[in-house]
């Protein structure tokens, strides 16, 4: 199997980022990175009010990603296996997506001092979803900070991840459409995508389309 030290997972929201995270972690015996997303007093409101809180909610996120990925960094990263539910350089999807104006200039004068301090994985997984499933994913965690979240932001939200990693080439990627599996609850579908993950043989870049089983 590859051998892979650093595993990043990313996708749209709903889309079982910490949940596969997670399943990888406890196969693995890894330690475990996961996205303080709970800690953002900013998120809830942002919700509410995109044009209002975007800033606050963007700069609370950045600063927080940073100092996890700095303590990344002490831990000798490359001496045991890490798995982590989110790349740092997401942050700039969202940015794009929410900041304008003299806001997006600023946060573009902070990215980069920030961006190259941080280590790059070896595998990033992008988990793509259909909206209906997102949606579905969302209801069902019922988290209350994303009670208002529309389906027209997670539609556009959708459309930057999808122009962010067709033109991602920083590490390897490997894009899995889930919309019709269940890495969660269907042991099955969780290791075929496992098995996916360490090939051997997966190229620079690679999608996985999952076949369904009736």
């Amino acid at each position: 199997m590859a051998d892979l030290k650093y595993i990043a997972i990313e996708g749209v929201i709903g889309a079982g980022k910490s949940s596969l995270a997670q399943k990888l972690s406890e196969k693995l015996g890894s330690s475990l990175i996961k996205e303080e997303f709970e800690e953002n007093p900013f998120l809830e409101k942002f919700y509410d009010d995109r044009k209002r809180y975007a800033f606050q909610t963007q700069m609370f996120f950045l600063i927080n990603r940073y100092k996890q990925q700095q303590q990344l960094n002490q831990q000798e990263l490359f001496s045991r296996v890490t798995v982590s539910d989110y790349i740092f350089q997401k942050d700039k999807i969202f940015a794009y997506l929410n900041l304008s104006g003299e806001e997006l200039k600023l946060y573009e004068s902070i990215f980069p001092l920030l961006e190259r301090d941080i280590p790059q994985p070896d595998l990033v997984i992008f988990l793509q979803s259909s909206l209906d499933r997102l949606m579905a994913n969302i209801r069902l965690r019922g988290r209350k900070f994303e009670r208002n979240l529309t389906r027209a932001y997670l539609a556009e939200l959708s459309e930057a991840y999808n122009n962010f990693f067709f033109k991602y080439s920083n590490t390897p990627l490997l894009i899995v459409n889930t919309s019709e599996i269940d890495f969660v609850n269907r042991e099955h579908d969780f290791e075929e995508l496992y098995q996916q993950i360490f090939r051997v043989d997966r190229g620079f870049i690679e999608y996985f389309n999952p076949e369904v089983k009736g």
